[in-house]
């Protein structure tokens, strides 16, 4: 898969009154598809580091893969998506537009891919029992005719990656298929909290060619999935 290497936010959007040091401009406009920008706070959470950026344009807010930027650093993000009212469940935040990036010239950012999926060894689940059920493989391989269908997965989770683009982004994988033509795995999105090694059951959309810019499309996965309980 593709490394993720950043994201970026900016903008934050509240009802109530916030402190000076969240308020925040509106998003200047993206020129020639490179933010840039002087630090003037950080924030760290658990997979990203949030950037309050003093851009030629004005403040805005944005966040990137987590990674060692200091106060007054001068950054670049690129490959910049603008997405709007983000809510942040790690800052308990929402912003009011939100831009997905890539840090510049630091190597040590935080990916989609990385860790990359866990190797449990050998994985069988069963297959769930829905009149719409399918195995991975299934899904996988039969993704044409199943495109904007809805569709019952049961699976291990082998990766979980929280809060990318303001859902949590699940691999899962139950035995079925090869990992040599890719059939063995599949991206599930999800509002679901999981942890990898949980056996789960999610029923959610198979969507075909999902281009989410930067590089970064998938021929085949599972969006807006629910857990349902067995």
């Amino acid at each position: 898969m593709t490394s993720l290497k950043a994201l970026a936010l900016a903008g934050l959007l509240m009802t109530a009154p916030l402190c000076s040091t969240w308020a925040a401009a509106p998003m200047p406009p993206l020129a020639n598809l490179v933010l840039t920008g002087e630090v003037l706070e950080v924030k760290d959470v658990e997979s990203y580091t949030y950037l309050r950026l003093k851009t030629a344009e004005g403040e805005t807010w944005a966040a990137v893969g987590k990674a060692a930027v200091k106060k007054g650093a001068q950054v670049r993000i690129e490959n910049p998506m603008v997405m709007e009212n983000f809510e942040s469940k790690s800052l308990k935040k929402t912003f009011k537009t939100i831009v997905f990036g890539t840090l510049a010239d630091t190597p040590s950012v935080v990916s989609l891919a990385s860790p990359k999926p866990v190797d449990m060894g050998p994985i069988k689940v069963a297959k769930a029992r829905a009149a719409n059920a399918h195995t991975v493989a299934e899904v996988v391989t039969q993704a044409k005719s199943l495109r904007d269908k809805p569709v019952t997965i049961s699976g291990k989770v082998v990766k979980f990656s929280p809060e990318i683009m303001g859902k949590n982004w699940i691999h899962l994988q139950d035995g079925s298929g090869s990992a040599a033509n890719q059939s063995n795995d599949i991206l599930v999105t999800s509002h679901a909290t999981v942890k990898v090694g949980d056996v789960v059951t999610v029923s959610g959309v198979v969507r075909t060619d999902k281009d989410f810019t930067a590089g970064y499309s998938y021929k085949v996965m599972l969006e807006d999935a629910t857990l349902v309980k067995p």
